[in-house]
């Protein structure tokens, strides 16, 4: 490589390429020269498709059934978490090796600020970001793409430059440049919607975004319009924050034939609730409102959801709050799919406190609960489980 700011710039994007595809390729290596997608059966959605079924147009978020009908000869695979989770906490631990400033955006993607290492490491930080991709594929099996600029926008539109196992650099001195004819849909957080905003105003480039003075586009678009004049001209003040604070826990499953009956549903809206609460407790986390999420066969959906003056984390009081707010819905019509969240979040000790003058049998509810997770840690996940979660 040769860029004349290749050793001056420390802010980085790494982002794995295909990460879930890739683990199951690396786990299966049948799989290595078929097109993958992970998701759910023919109802789901796409969580990741390997590069091969991208060239036939596979994209994450895509219904199952036209991912397929795009990539008929798929192997479909159904996600392992966990073990992405395990990867993913490999690959922090090598990046930990290299700075504490790390700001993770999922399990595959997070940013680095690698200021100050050069003299800590004796390499400049484009040597250790090549370094860090390198290790991950000789150690894990696992490649990513790095993006490495002065800020955090200009290195994540990096990394999606050159992908995969791409390393795309973007100096101060040629960003206004760059970005001129670039389309304003690679500004993170511009979907179909915010597009079609902005072409009514004919807003299709940066170079047609610097047109519009600060003052008028704050006029047309808030706030918005005072972050789009500032990335117009690649400016981004962000400073990379190890720690991003959750701001919700929820769970969700799209069902391979469509449910109406009720019990039947009764059982995931337990299941749900009962994974929601287990990334609580192992967040220390609860929260004060309670969601619940339906789509019906026609696609229409259905939110509801209610607050609480004293928070939970407990699968009880979930499964309870979200099941009452089931029974709120006019059920004429089957579900395609069901979920449960958990916002407006606080430190678990502050949660779980009060109980019910209504319900005095709660708090044995709860202490029963506490005693099965404690099995559970010790047993394993299939040691105990309620009569519920068999239907």
């Amino acid at each position: 490589m040769s860029h004349p700011e290749l050793w001056d710039l420390s802010i980085a994007h790494m982002d794995c390429d295909a990460f879930y595809a890739s683990v199951e390729k690396r786990d299966n290596p049948d799989l290595r020269d078929k097109p993958v997608i992970i998701g759910g059966g023919r109802r789901g959605v796409v969580s990741t498709a390997c590069y091969i079924a991208r060239i036939k147009g596979v994209r994450s978020a895509m219904p199952m059934f036209q991912a397929l009908k795009l990539c008929p000869e798929a192997v479909v695979v159904r996600g392992r978490m966990d073990v992405y989770a395990d990867v993913s906490r490999q690959i922090r631990a090598m990046m930990e090796d290299l700075t504490p400033a790390i700001e993770p955006l999922s399990l595959d993607e997070a940013f680095l600020d690698l200021s100050g290492t050069a003299r800590l490491h004796g390499k400049p930080p484009a040597a250790l970001m090549a370094g860090l991709v390198k290790r991950m594929q000789s150690e894990l099996g696992i490649t990513g793409s790095v993006g490495l600029s002065h800020n955090k926008f200009l290195a994540k539109l990096a990394s999606d430059l050159d992908k995969p196992r791409g390393f795309s650099v973007i100096g101060k001195a040629e960003t206004v440049d760059f970005l001129t004819d670039k389309p304003v849909r690679m500004i993170w957080g511009i979907g179909p919607a915010a597009q079609a905003s902005l072409d009514k105003v004919g807003i299709r480039t940066f170079a047609d975004l610097r047109r519009w003075d600060e003052k008028s586009l704050i006029t047309r678009f808030g706030q918005t319009g005072l972050r789009l004049h500032q990335l117009a001209r690649g400016e981004d003040a962000r400073r990379v924050k190890r720690d991003r604070a959750v701001k919700s826990i929820s769970n969700e499953t799209t069902f391979s034939d469509d449910i109406g009956n009720p019990d039947i549903l009764d059982g995931h809206i337990w299941r749900l609730s009962e994974k929601v609460a287990d990334r609580a407790k192992a967040r220390n986390l609860a929260g004060r409102v309670v969601t619940l999420k339906l789509k019906r066969a026609d696609f229409s959906a259905i939110t509801r959801r209610t607050s609480l003056s004293d928070g939970t984390q407990m699968a009880d009081s979930l499964y309870r709050i979200a099941r009452a707010l089931f029974d709120q819905v006019d059920h004429r019509l089957p579900y395609r799919l069901l979920g449960v969240g958990l916002s407006d979040l606080i430190p678990a000790a502050l949660a779980d406190r009060s109980g019910d003058l209504l319900d005095p049998a709660q708090s044995k509810r709860l202490a029963a609960e506490r005693a099965a997770d404690a099995i559970r840690t010790r047993f394993g996940a299939d040691a105990i489980r309620k009569g519920r979660a068999l239907r």
